[in-house]
């Protein structure tokens, strides 16, 4: 004859799940939207533009690999999702999250972590702002769904 689990298993375990599902991301950016239209700030003249970064990322491709929200195209599994950048704690694992460090990512991934899939694709350090800028900033604004 089977045994039915214990009820203290049961309520443990249900306890366990409510609390998990009671956890929203209510954190607020890393990254402030300040920090990131600065992005790159090498260059004070100059404001980072997330509205040109949204255009390269589909001009450049971006979207073969990720799935970008706010970016339409193919879903895409190779890369990682690029959803809620300023609440992501390092780039790529590897770099402490800020605007700069997001912007020598991706100017060239290969030299920050030899063995990332993620080619040097190339990228001007304007255009690298920009994109930075456009991701940074899309942290926490809901995905509108037609």
């Amino acid at each position: 004859m089977r045994r039915i689990a214990r009820p203290t298993c049961l309520l443990l375990a249900c306890a366990a799940l409510i609390i998990t599902g009671a956890c929203g991301d209510d954190r607020p950016p890393l990254a402030s939207a300040a920090d990131a239209a600065a992005a790159g700030a090498g260059e004070p003249s100059k404001q980072a533009d997330p509205a040109r970064g949204r255009r390269l990322i589909a001009e450049r491709g971006c979207i073969a690999c990720h799935t970008v929200p706010g970016v339409g195209g193919p879903a895409s599994k190779v890369g990682p999702p690029l959803d809620n950048m300023a609440r992501q704690a390092y780039v790529a694992g590897v770099l402490p999250n800020t605007p700069d460090n997001l912007v020598r990512w991706l100017l060239d991934p290969p030299a920050i972590n030899p063995r990332t899939a993620m080619p040097n694709t190339g990228l001007r350090t304007a255009d690298a702002q920009d994109i930075a800028a456009f991701l940074l900033l899309r942290a926490g604004t809901p995905e509108k769904t037609p």
